[in-house]
């Protein structure tokens, strides 16, 4: 009796460690971080596309000609809700007196140099200062994650931490070694598996998100096998527990 006693708490014992050591490695980040050495790293601007609404802020010494060349409030209010340029499906915005202007494929500081450049030659601005800003970036964060959804962002480099952090971090069911990040260029995508339990990424193009990105956070082993028929290492464990205290129920019952 005592050693099937023993026997029950030691397979118990046993595949709950089991379960602890097999899971653990699976779930920390960055294990091969070093504390004393430096990343650098890499930043690629996003480039502008179609649908991209943006805001374009004209100044000059001439404070009272540059207006001109600015959205008034009576054209914000006729861009839906964002008081911006709407970049079309041609690639191209129009702005007040320079007209329709190209800039599909330009990044943001492209354009800004764009602008400087049409407002120099047609000698329309002594010195003209150009800020733009891409209104409505956004990305896409999907699978096993806390918070899975479509944000948007204003910050001119978002990190895919810092977009995951978002969503809330992945959940315990997420695997880790296989993040997917799609990304969509030049009318192209680009499918990227990103390892979240090792540093590597760190000095790629892929550290920071771009507009549009889509993150998906695959589920892990258990996860999957928990729609199956047996079930995850959790339920598996129920299963042996259940039948030992069946078994020695039984065993009591006849003595």
């Amino acid at each position: 009796m005592n050693f099937i006693k023993t026997s029950y708490i030691f397979v118990t014992f046993f595949l709950l460690f089991f379960s602890s050591c097999s899971s653990k490695k699976d779930v920390i980040y960055f294990k091969d971080i070093n504390a004393s050495k430096h990343d650098k790293n890499v930043f690629s601007a996003g480039q502008i596309q179609s649908n991209d609404i943006l805001s374009i802020i004209i100044s000059s010494s001439a404070s009272d000609l540059a207006v001109m060349y600015n959205l008034n409030q009576d054209q914000k209010q006729n861009t839906s809700s964002f008081p911006g340029y709407l970049v079309n499906l041609e690639g191209k915005i129009t702005l007040p007196i320079l007209g329709k202007l190209e800039v599909k494929g330009l990044t943001i500081s492209e354009l800004e140099e764009l602008v400087v450049k049409k407002l120099i030659e047609g000698k329309h601005l002594d010195q003209p200062v150009v800020t733009a800003r891409l209104m409505n970036a956004k990305f896409t964060v999907l699978g096993e994650v806390t918070r899975p959804g479509t944000y948007n962002y204003s910050e001119q480099n978002l990190s895919l931490l810092q977009a995951l952090g978002y969503a809330g971090d992945l959940t315990i069911n997420g695997k880790r070694q296989n993040v997917l990040l799609i990304r969509e260029e030049n009318n192209s995508k680009t499918y990227i598996t990103i390892d979240m339990t090792s540093k590597n990424w760190f000095g790629t193009p892929h550290y920071y998100i771009k507009p549009n990105d889509v993150i998906y956070v695959n589920p892990n082993g258990p996860k999957v096998k928990s729609a199956g028929y047996v079930g995850n290492l959790g339920t598996f464990i129920s299963i042996i527990s259940v039948s030992l205290s069946l078994a020695l129920s039984i065993i009591l019952l006849t003595k």
